[in-house]
């Protein structure tokens, strides 16, 4: 007998990052030997002190370095590559709800 997948979302889910991102995952790794909090102090000068907050600059560090390692050049294509892959949402620290 032939078998039919069909698709209901679910309206809540509770789920972690961390149980569906495999152990031996490339960024899940990289996230935990690369340091960046040098970054802070390395670009505080850059930044004002008044006005809406900016993206915080280790993210967007580690978003430029997805791009340079997955050979994205578009900036576009970069942000809907980080959001779509969960293990990307976990190396730039975003849950899975988070935009």
């Amino acid at each position: 007998m032939q078998g039919k997948k069909s698709f209901t979302p679910q309206l809540f889910v509770s789920v972690n990052l961390l149980d569906m991102v495999p152990v031996d995952n490339f960024y899940r790794k990289l996230l935990t030997e690369l340091d960046l909090h040098f970054i802070y102090k390395a670009t505080q000068k850059y930044y004002g002190k008044e006005g809406q907050e900016s993206i915080d600059p280790v993210v967007f560090f580690k978003i430029l370095l997805v791009g340079y390692l997955n050979n994205i050049n578009s900036d576009r294509q970069l942000i809907a590559f980080c959001s779509d892959s969960l293990s990307i949402r976990l190396f730039l620290g975003y849950d899975v709800h988070e935009s």
